[in-house]
């Protein structure tokens, strides 16, 4: 069974994440398969994407899958990480990517998400971000991604909470560009994405590498970068990282001693 269902509608394409037994987890299989669907449309000459789960989903997608990630002392979210490659991707493909979003997004789906240059959410979406349930230090160009779609006293909140920011907050936040009843969900879209095509490619294309290139303006000096690194690496070597693990896989409550 595929686990990206692709679909053409003259030249919009949509991607759907088909994996509704593990609430479409992101994980390497599903991952590199939108990695390949999403080459192929640009290949086609799409002019907008759309990327959404299957219609009544109560969740878009259950984020990393925990059960892939590293063992202790190896950088969980590496820079060949199937799900850094897709949102660059996502943020370096020469036309708009639409997230058509039912349903919870959980941990690292936020990040595709928010990777996306449009958010379209019906009433039932919700967005968490979970690493510090699990222990999971997350990677700086992720919490770049946050800063630049919201208030930094959000983005704290989301991270250190881990509780769920509903979809009326998200669209007063700016997050979700729009919010519709889940029956006009669909429709709305594909409209907007319909409306998207008949506009320049060539122009969209420019304007969106101008505003990648200029909201990536945060120059880091390599001693700042190197800090960054120590303070993922302590965690990720971390007691805590392993006792986030174990407790996911015996479906327990954590019990972490900040060691």
């Amino acid at each position: 069974m595929p686990l990206i269902l692709s679909e053409k509608h003259d030249t919009i394409g949509i991607l759907t994440l088909n994996n509704p037994e593990k609430r479409n987890a992101l994980n390497h299989d599903l991952l590199n398969e939108l990695i390949e669907s999403m080459k192929d449309y640009a290949e086609k000459k799409c002019r907008v994407l759309v990327l959404r789960a299957p219609a009544g989903s109560k969740t878009w997608s259950a984020g990393h899958d925990v059960r892939e990630l590293p063992h202790p002392g190896r950088d969980p979210l590496p820079w060949s990480d199937p799900l850094m490659v897709i949102i660059r991707q996502i943020q370096d493909i020469p036309l708009p990517v639409i997230a058509m979003v039912e349903g919870a997004v959980w941990g690292g789906a936020c990040d595709l998400a928010f990777s996306c240059d449009m958010l379209v959410g019906c009433p039932t979406a919700s967005f968490t971000m979970t690493p510090a349930k699990i222990g999971v230090p997350y990677n700086a160009s992720g919490i770049l991604h946050f800063m630049n779609l919201m208030p930094v006293n959000t983005v704290k909140e989301m991270f250190f909470t881990a509780a769920p920011l509903g979809a009326e907050q998200a669209y007063r936040l700016g997050i979700l560009n729009d919010l519709v009843p889940v029956e006009e969900l669909e429709a709305f879209t594909l409209a907007k994405a319909e409306r998207i095509a008949q506009n320049s490619p060539l122009s969209i294309a420019a304007i969106k590498e101008q505003i990648r290139l200029l909201a990536a303006a945060h120059p880091l000096s390599p001693r700042t970068f190197e800090y960054i690194q120590g303070l993922r690496r302590k965690v990720y070597d971390s007691q805590d990282y392993r006792e986030g693990i174990q407790s996911f896989y015996e479906k327990r409550k954590p019990a972490f001693t900040g060691e």
